[in-house]
């Protein structure tokens, strides 16, 4: 399909009309230059374009058809680049025109769906590390490690717990079939206040059962942590996870301890066993439970012979109880904790036996008894 160049501005023109009226193909004999469109036959359907250039065809005609929209998309792009346009002879070959097109098409389309792709997946990483703990304000330095296209890269990243900090640098990937980047795992390192020793710990990203980063501190604590997990079958489970600080599998880490709800510990039912003040309203009640889910030491009200004493407390499934600290975060023995419980129950019992005393007494003034009272001193045994 050629056109002289003196006619391109004419077929551009005629293109557009034909564009405008409805029209999609224009069919046409390509042994004889484009002229004016306007005078081709047009339909606005590939099938009838089809048609026509079956009918027309015979042992020496041969009929072609073209998309209108392409082709006048084409030619527009070859005013803004004339290195697009095949110029011989003062005829231009639009069908080399279209290819070129077409190719830059397919790189602009291809540049944009990557361009969509990695914003998903910047996105995606953002939220991943939002959600495993870490904050916001990661997207900048996502997008520029992004943009290196290294098939692996790191950021660092420093928390305060209290008095101690927590040092943690965030591995990602690339995948080899893909320009997609995971986010795989991140090194987490403890600094205790006045020591000099640290403490080094590797969390892997799973699906839906992250370590988070203050989960990752409390198990580095040595407290334990209540996650949903996944097993080779993938079937989900519930199941307390602690670090077994005394073992250490082949990459230096330590091995995990799991306490799953066949082991039967019950964490309220442990709670309930202490004179706990939240534990009398639902609501502070769940609060507390998820706190210590997640590892968290938690400050209670015990309440003591009248007197409310504040202490904390942590979850302690291997042992299927809770550990109690006192204000000072000083650990009470088991004993402390039930010599308290014990005077919590007796005073109990004395508030319970005395107003069973009144109530059998049923004094109604001046040292006089009831008639029945007297009624029942009177009756014979």
């Amino acid at each position: 399909m050629k056109i002289a160049v003196e006619d391109y501005n004419t077929v551009l023109e005629g293109l557009a009309e034909l564009h405008t009226e409805g029209y999609a193909y224009i069919a046409f004999d390509p042994a004889f230059p484009l002229t004016d469109v306007r005078e081709l036959n047009a339909f606005d359907n590939s099938y009838d374009a089809v048609e026509y250039c079956h009918e027309m065809r015979t042992d020496v005609d041969f009929f072609e058809y073209e998309s209108i929209w392409p082709l006048y998309r084409a030619m527009e792009k070859g005013l803004e680049d004339s290195n697009l346009l095949d110029v011989k002879d003062g005829m231009i070959d639009l069908s080399v025109l279209l290819k070129a097109y077409y190719h830059i098409e397919s790189e602009t389309n291809k540049h944009k769906n990557n361009m969509d792709m990695n914003q998903k997946n910047l996105d995606y990483l953002t939220d991943q590390i939002k959600y495993t703990g870490f904050g916001e304000g990661f997207a900048d330095v996502l997008k520029e490690k992004v943009a290196t296209g290294d098939k692996e890269f790191k950021i660092d990243h420093s928390a305060k717990f209290g008095n101690d900090t927590v040092d943690a640098t965030l591995n990602f990937s690339k995948s080899k079939q893909s320009d997609m980047y995971f986010f795989n795992s991140y090194n987490a390192s403890l600094q205790k206040e006045g020591s000099a020793e640290k403490l080094e710990q590797t969390f892997y990203i799973n699906r839906g059962s992250n370590i988070t980063f203050k989960e990752a501190y409390n198990l580095m604590e040595g407290r334990a942590v209540h996650k949903e997990l996944q097993n080779k079958a993938e079937e989900k489970y519930n199941s307390w996870v602690q670090l077994d600080f005394k073992h250490s599998d082949e990459n230096g880490n330590f091995r995990i301890k799991k306490f799953s709800e066949n082991y039967g510990y019950d964490m309220e039912a442990a709670l309930s066993k202490h004179p706990i003040k939240e534990l009398q309203r639902d609501d502070f009640k769940d609060s507390l439970m998820d706190s210590l889910k997640k590892g968290n030491v938690q400050l209670v009200t015990f309440q003591v012979d009248g007197k409310e004493q504040k202490h904390y407390v942590e979850a302690n499934p291997q042992f299927k109880t809770v550990n109690v600290y006192d204000s000072d975060m000083q650990r009470l023995g088991s004993r402390e904790a039930r010599a308290q419980n014990q005077s919590q129950g007796e005073s109990q019992d004395n508030k319970k036996a005395n107003k069973a005393e009144v109530k059998d007494a049923e004094v109604v003034g001046d040292g006089a008894t009831s008639e029945k009272a007297k009624k029942t001193r009177g009756q014979k045994v």
